[in-house]
């Protein structure tokens, strides 16, 4: 019982620190990177955002691939199809929520969408025979640079870009009052890695790449603590994997995406939900594969089919549903949110449940 509150704490403190290098380094790096690079919200939010903020899941795929010989590699997917049913579910949810609705490009959000569909057909005729092959890995990668492409050849209209800056002026919700404590604790921390990172506007690239180092690390930790406190309370790790763990890696994309929310750039935010799926499953399980096959000198990885197509459809089915609702009035209006949260809960439940 001692090392399951042990390890419970560590996830605390590990989503804490996770959410000041998200808010005040990885984001203002972000936003300079991108202003330098002249990208639009949806670019960044598809590109930059998420790759960054899908660093957890990535460093966790890696790292139950080359646990125990690969016994741990369905932990990896676990989390990796876990999360993104948190992305769509959880993170537009609470988006639309804290921000009163979100005002999107349906064009953006359309060809993110279909891509992100694709992703998942590669995920379903990869995993068909339960083994992978470097063809099928490489083939991963060239599908995220082909998704790369598409964000810049298929820019949004000017005419819609226009419209969205002045729904974004009137979409800007009050400022909220943080908590004393969570304050003065937020600043601690902020202090402790400026001395490291310097202003995260002016050393812009060191601030990136020290965020998502921290990122890294502190998944590392978060992994390690969700699998103590899993064995602590009798939870099988692929259960965690699909649930709190899912839900812990994906705190640098749910805050990235609440306050890009907050200051009334909607698009971004769904757009950095559903780039950090596809990133997820085109890079974040295809690229530790492809290192895996050729370190090792292997024919293929074996990976764990079972429940397979249900995963698969749930991926769908939360796919289709969050665009119906953004097809709808060109947004997500704060009850569509609320809607989002419940049929999560409804996945927790139900992953609880046949677990």
């Amino acid at each position: 019982m001692a090392e399951a509150l042990l390890s419970l704490a560590a996830i605390l403190v590990s989503v804490f620190v996770l959410a000041v290098v998200t808010d005040k380094f990885f984001i203002p790096s972000l936003d300079e990177i991108s202003r330098r690079l002249k990208l639009s919200d949806e670019v960044a939010g598809a590109s930059l955002m998420a790759i960054g903020s899908s660093a957890p899941e990535l460093a966790i795929a890696l790292m139950a691939l080359f646990t125990a010989g690969g016994a741990h590699s369905d932990v990896g997917i676990g989390t990796i199809v876990g999360s993104a049913v948190f992305n769509i579910l959880v993170i537009t949810g609470v988006s639309a929520v804290v921000a009163g609705g979100l005002h999107i490009h349906i064009f953006a959000v359309g060809r993110d969408i279909i891509y992100y569909l694709i992703s998942i057909l590669y995920l379903g005729l990869v995993f068909f025979d339960g083994h992978v092959s470097l063809i099928e890995a490489l083939l991963g990668l060239v599908g995220y640079v082909v998704y790369m492409g598409l964000l810049i050849v298929l820019k949004v209209p000017k005419a819609d870009v226009d419209d969205d800056l002045a729904a974004n002026v009137q979409a800007q919700p009050p400022e909220t009052q943080k908590v004393a404590g969570w304050h003065h604790l937020e600043s601690l921390v902020e202090v402790v890695l400026r001395g490291v990172t310097g202003a995260p506007e002016r050393n812009f690239v060191r601030a990136f790449i020290v965020s998502i180092a921290l990122i890294v690390a502190l998944s590392y930790i978060l992994v390690e603590a969700t699998i103590v406190f899993s064995a602590g309370i009798g939870i099988p790790p692929v259960i965690v994997a699909l649930t709190l763990l899912a839900a812990g890696t994906s705190a640098p994309d749910l805050i990235a995406s609440v306050d890009v929310a907050r200051e009334g750039r909607g698009g971004m935010a769904v757009a950095n939900a559903v780039g950090s799926n596809t990133f997820d499953l085109l890079v974040g399980l295809a690229l530790p594969w492809t290192i895996a096959l050729s370190i090792l000198g292997l024919s293929g990885v074996n990976v764990g089919t079972e429940d397979l197509w249900i995963s698969i459809g749930i991926l769908v089915l939360t796919t289709l549903v969050l665009f119906a609702f953004l097809w709808t009035e060109r947004g997500l209006s704060r009850r569509e949110g609320i809607v989002l949260l419940l049929l999560y809960a409804v996945f927790v439940v139900y992953t609880l449940a046949n677990g």
